[in-house]
């Protein structure tokens, strides 16, 4: 995957665009990425250890940080930083926003959580 030709980030720092070369840009809200971060913290170390994350309604971006040619590190307003966000996966965050998200609700509903809190 090549590398986003653009990311840029909101004023109200809470959304994320990402313009690939020869596609249309995705705008990724900050509250998703969190949720979807690739991180060990949520993404566990196998499928049964993925954390659901209520409470990032409210979250946003404090800063975006290059990782090589390959990535990139955000830093959101609750410090969580250590999901590595490859060119590839923020591709596929935006290719698969909606279906994503969709389970994310539904994650949230079947547990008993809420994106307030």
């Amino acid at each position: 995957m090549t590398a986003p030709k653009e990311l840029r980030v909101s004023k109200d720092r809470r959304l994320l665009t990402v313009t690939f070369p020869d596609h249309q840009p995705f705008e990724l809200p900050a509250e998703f990425l969190r949720v979807a971060s690739p991180s060990a913290e949520v993404q566990g170390h196998s499928p049964e250890q993925r954390v659901t994350v209520p409470g990032k309604r409210n979250v946003a971006i404090l800063k975006i940080e290059p990782v090589g040619n390959y990535a990139v590190r955000i830093t959101f307003d609750d410090f969580h930083d250590t999901g590595i966000f490859t060119w590839n996966y923020l591709h596929t965050l935006g290719h698969e926003q909606e279906a994503r998200w969709n389970a994310y609700l539904a994650e949230l509903a079947e547990k008993g959580l809420s994106r307030d809190r």
